[in-house]
């Protein structure tokens, strides 16, 4: 199995991993607390902690820089804050919130995530000038009727 292909695996359990603890943290949030904020700020304590071991990692085993030129920090100050938005939101979606019980995991998680893939491939070919092909806009289909399958499956549950 190729390099990328092995790094798109973990990637891709360490997203579905991500997404289920934070459904995993928010049940455990009592009903009296009046905000899931710190668990937000526990969940990025511990991903910029990630970050920071393996830039020591690079440092120690030595022979590169880790500079970068400033529009690289500003997209990625960017990125970080939709992260950060995201992340907010995931924790009330599944608390629950605005007098609504906790939104099912196996029903978010698939609408936001095949929602990325949707608009992502959307966004990348009109402003990143990515190849957009009929595979690409059917498997974006596929995705959509895949979620609106999953999702008319949930009409059984009551409250959503």
């Amino acid at each position: 199995m190729s390099t990328p292909l092995v790094l798109l695996l973990v990637i891709t359990f360490l997203y579905a991993g991500y997404n289920l603890l934070i459904k995993v943290s928010t049940s455990h949030v009592p009903l009296a607390s009046s905000s899931t904020i710190l668990a937000t700020i526990a969940l990025q304590i511990a991903a910029l902690s990630v970050s920071c071991i393996f830039a020591a990692g690079l440092l120690i085993r030595g022979g590169g820089s880790l500079a970068l030129p400033p529009p690289a920090y500003m997209w990625a100050i960017f990125a970080g804050l939709c992260i950060g938005g995201a992340e907010i939101g995931y924790f009330y979606l599944f608390r629950g919130v605005a007098g609504h019980p906790p939104f099912p995991a196996n029903i978010a998680i698939p609408f936001i995530v095949s929602g990325t893939i949707v608009l992502t491939v959307l966004i990348a070919w009109l402003t990143l000038k990515e190849p957009l092909s009929w595979q690409k806009i059917i498997g974006a289909i596929l995705v959509v009727t895949g979620v609106v399958v999953i999702y008319l499956d949930s009409t059984t549950v009551k409250d959503i």
